[in-house]
């Protein structure tokens, strides 16, 4: 085994590190306080190759292997997570569905802009209806006279209202298979479309800097050209898409587990008690040293499992654990980051308060920690004889 980076992977973490720590930590105060989408900060990115990174050259994209992909996504969420979902939901969620299952022409109509950062994209899973159960999908498409009609709606949905946004692929039923259960298929809906309606910003309890609102589609019309790959395959592609995306997610909580551990790092040196600092007591090292080890193996479950997709081994149940014990880690980094603060921890104007406030998602957001939990096991039973 060899856990060391090559040259490109170590560059574009460094790269990320010196664009989360210069250009994004001293604006992620003012961006949750305010809830504004981070324009700005997204265009710089896109400048920097960082919105296309995996995708192939030929289509605008920085042809960089996946995990130099998870380095990337965790250096821009320990600067802000905010920043951090808003690349991750643009790559993973919207701009792979084209890469991986696009015609040569959806490539280059959609890929291409997505790649280079000039639009950004989302994916419309999630239902009021439909959450864990994402095969249990209401939103309805019926193919008439060479056009899919679209009714129905859409909740929780990353990048679909900014003013840089293309688009949304959503999962649809399309029909009903031979054995009964509903054919579900992609369908892409430019931003515009007649009969797309983008809801209002929800209000968030973190990641107030991402944009996240609900859709509806009403008598909703698109060519029969925008199917995304073959009708009924929508299902088997994006739980493809979702095995990549909690990887991503995965490294995004890494990012703010770490930046938890910084900010309880430097509070620790600085803030006294009884005369000393209290990172001398052995009460706080001990925080400090069970925060630092489960980083370290949450960072090393998203390695192995970034390690088997750019094998191209099966990485479902790797992904699913990546995803469980590094979102719960960064969980308990940000509570005991809090707890060392004491009642400063309390407070917005320290970090450890908007790091709790946005961690709890990660065990909600690409397949709940229950989810995760079903995966793994459904898996490891699959191995034993009968």
């Amino acid at each position: 085994m060899d856990f060391s980076l090559n040259e490109e992977q170590t560059a574009i973490r460094q790269t990320c590190r010196d664009f989360a720590e210069q250009e994004i930590k001293p604006r992620a105060e003012e961006m949750d306080a305010q809830g504004a989408f981070p324009y700005q900060l997204v265009r710089q990115m896109g400048e920097l190759g960082l919105l296309g990174l995996p995708f192939p050259e030929e289509y605008g994209g920085a042809g960089a292997d996946f995990l130099s992909y998870c380095l990337a996504i965790e250096e821009i969420s320990r600067g802000d997570v905010s920043v951090g979902i808003t690349m991750e939901a643009h790559t993973s969620l919207g701009a792979t569905p084209f890469s991986l299952f696009g015609s040569q022409q959806q490539k280059e109509q959609y890929l291409t802009p997505l790649a280079r950062g000039e639009q950004l994209w989302a994916f419309g899973l999630t239902e009021p209806e439909a959450g864990s159960d994402s095969g249990g999908t209401q939103t309805r498409a019926i193919l008439q006279d060479g056009c899919w009609h679209i009714n129905g709606s859409k909740a929780f949905i990353t990048n679909a209202g900014t003013d840089m946004t293309g688009g949304v692929t959503i999962t649809a039923v399309t029909g009903l298979r031979s054995d009964g259960r509903k054919e579900i298929t992609n369908l892409i809906v430019p931003k515009g479309t007649t009969g797309y309606a983008i809801g209002r910003p929800y209000k968030k309890m973190g990641w107030k800097a991402s944009d996240t609102r609900p859709l509806s589609f009403e008598d909703c019309v698109i060519p029969e050209a925008n199917m995304l790959g073959r009708p009924g395959e929508g299902f088997k592609q994006f739980m493809q898409i979702l095995d990549a995306g909690r990887v991503a997610i995965a490294a995004l909580s890494v990012g703010l587990a770490q930046a938890c551990l910084d900010e309880a790092l430097k509070y620790a040196q600085q803030r006294k008690q009884f005369g000393m600092p209290i990172g001398q007591f052995q009460a706080i090292q001990f925080k400090l040293a069970d925060m630092d080890m489960e980083i370290e193996l949450a960072r090393l479950a998203y390695f192995k499992a970034a390690w088997m997709n750019m094998q191209g081994r099966p990485y479902s149940r790797e992904a699913s654990i990546a995803k469980l014990y590094a979102s719960e880690a960064a969980k308990r980094a940000a509570d005991q980051a809090v707890q060392i603060h004491g009642g400063y921890g309390f407070m917005d104007e320290y970090p450890v308060s908007r790091y709790w406030r946005s961690v709890k998602i990660n065990e909600i957001g690409e397949g709940t920690s229950e989810v995760q939990r079903m995966v793994i096991a459904k898996m490891l039973l699959a191995t034993q004889p009968q």
